[in-house]
This record gives C-alpha cells, sequence and structure tokens, in this order.
C-alpha cells in the first residue's frame, strides 16, 4: 500500500526498460496515473495494476489536471503523476508542486533517466573526457520558452563543453550559427530523434550540417542535440595516455590503491 499523496515519476525516454525499479514499484501501486499521453509510451502503462485509474493529460491544461491530483488524494488515493524523461528537466512541474503544497498535499518525486543519458549510451560515449571536456551544459534555444539573456547559446557555446540541445528543432538554424561561432564546423554531432522510442533515429553529421540534416530528416519534435568534443575522440589519444583518466593509471595513488 502506498501512503496518499502525489509522486511525480520520471518515466524516461521511452525505452520501459529505462523506468527506475522505485518507478516500476509505484506503478504498480498506484490508484491513479495521471501521464503525458503525448510523451509516456503505453507500454510502461502495461506496469499499472489492472484496477488502477488512468487519466491522460495532453489536451489539459494545470487549472485542469491539478484539482484532479488534490480530489483523489483527498479522497485516500496514491497519485502517480507520470512525466517523460527526468522531472528536474523541462517538466513543468515547479508550478504543480508549487499549488499542490499549498494545498497540503504530500509530494514525492522519483528521478529518471533523461535523453541525454540515452544518447550517451546509445553511441557508447563519455561525456567528460580527461583533459578534452569535463562540463556537460544542459539547454535549449530561446523561443516561446524565453532564455535568460546570460544562458544564450552563443554564450554557452563559447565553453566547448558537452552540450546537450533540447527543445530546439524548431530554431535549428539559429542555433546552428551560435554554436558555429565557438565550436569548429567539423565537429561530430549527434542528432537524436525520439530516443528510446521504436522508430529511434541518430544521425552523426558535422556541424556545419545539424540544420540542413534536420530539414532533410524531417525531425521537428522529440529531438536532441548531443555537440561534444568527446565525439571526436580518437582511440588513438586514448592509447597514448592523451586523454586517459587518473582514475586506473598505475601512476594515480588514492586510498584504496596505495
Amino acid at each position: 500500500m502506498l501512503k496518499p499523496g502525489v509522486y511525480f515519476v520520471g518515466a524516461g525516454p521511452g525505452d520501459p526498460d529505462l523506468l527506475t525499479v522505485k518507478g516500476q514499484r509505484l506503478l504498480s501501486l498506484a490508484d491513479v496515473v495521471v501521464y503525458a499521453d503525448s510523451l509516456v509510451p503505453h507500454q510502461i502503462l502495461e506496469m499499472m495494476r489492472p484496477d488502477g485509474e488512468l487519466i491522460p493529460t495532453a489536451s489539459m491544461t494545470l487549472e485542469e489536471i491539478l484539482p484532479i491530483l488534490i480530489e483523489r488524494v483527498q479522497a485516500g488515493q496514491a497519485v502517480v503523476r507520470l512525466q517523460s524523461g527526468d522531472p528536474s528537466l523541462y517538466s513543468a512541474i515547479h508550478e504543480q508542486i508549487s499549488l499542490l503544497h499549498q494545498a497540503d498535499i504530500p509530494v514525492e518525486v522519483v528521478p529518471g533517466i533523461s535523453a541525454f543519458q540515452l544518447a550517451a549510451a546509445r553511441l557508447q560515449a563519455e561525456l567528460t573526457i580527461p583533459e578534452l571536456v569535463q562540463t556537460i551544459i544542459l539547454t535549449r534555444s530561446s523561443g516561446r520558452t524565453k532564455v535568460p539573456p546570460q544562458e544564450e547559446l552563443a554564450s554557452l557555446a563559447a565553453h566547448r563543453a558537452s552540450l546537450c540541445l533540447y527543445l530546439s528543432a524548431h530554431h535549428v538554424v539559429k542555433a546552428e550559427a551560435q554554436l558555429l561561432q565557438h565550436y569548429p564546423a567539423d565537429t561530430t554531432i549527434a542528432i537524436c530523434y525520439r530516443l528510446g522510442w521504436p522508430d529511434e533515429k541518430i544521425v552523426l553529421v558535422p556541424l556545419a550540417e545539424m540544420a540542413a540534416t534536420t530539414r532533410n530528416e524531417q525531425l521537428t519534435r522529440t529531438t536532441l542535440y548531443l555537440i561534444s568534443p568527446a565525439l571526436n575522440a580518437q582511440p588513438s589519444s586514448i592509447e597514448s595516455n592523451r586523454v586517459r583518466s587518473h582514475l586506473y593509471h598505475p601512476e594515480h595513488h588514492h586510498l584504496f590503491r596505495p
């Protein structure tokens, strides 16, 4: 039995096998599952208990969703609010949780795999390679949701970090121009479409072809761009110790390996 409350669960990018064990347990016990039906695969819902109530929200506003959450909890039910990806990123949970707290509704958040993590896994890439890149930036292009001036893409690109660009396919021409101000034109990037879904597609192209490829492949939604020096790292660099981690290096001593 779950205590009455709202449990925000990250469903991951799409693959049901990437849901956390805790997320699966909550889904199997919840009285009610309120989910973003345009972003969460139906296969994940098969983990629900057979008599659970299922409420899709793609067509609803916050003003329509919140009363459902509050009413169900006040009736003594446990509600899973199933969100795509990880709830800490672009999920609009801040406004939901604020209003739930005002109504004295208990809340718990369960993290999920984010698209950038699955992208790196698919590419078998480490995004933090010693002496090459040690920072990961998660961001989006400015559109209907405005990005603060100090976080404009061009200024973030100046770091030449591993940059994961969400929710930006509609602004890809501008994004490419901003990135080219700092990354070399031949930087390998990954264009990742609907990661974890049956129609997943990953295309590796030079940065200078980012916008054209997006247009030619007709990628308009659910697309992540991964721009990173790590994608250009050559095996020869690792073999020559140029980008080797100290962690397992024979000359590196630590508490467990004097």
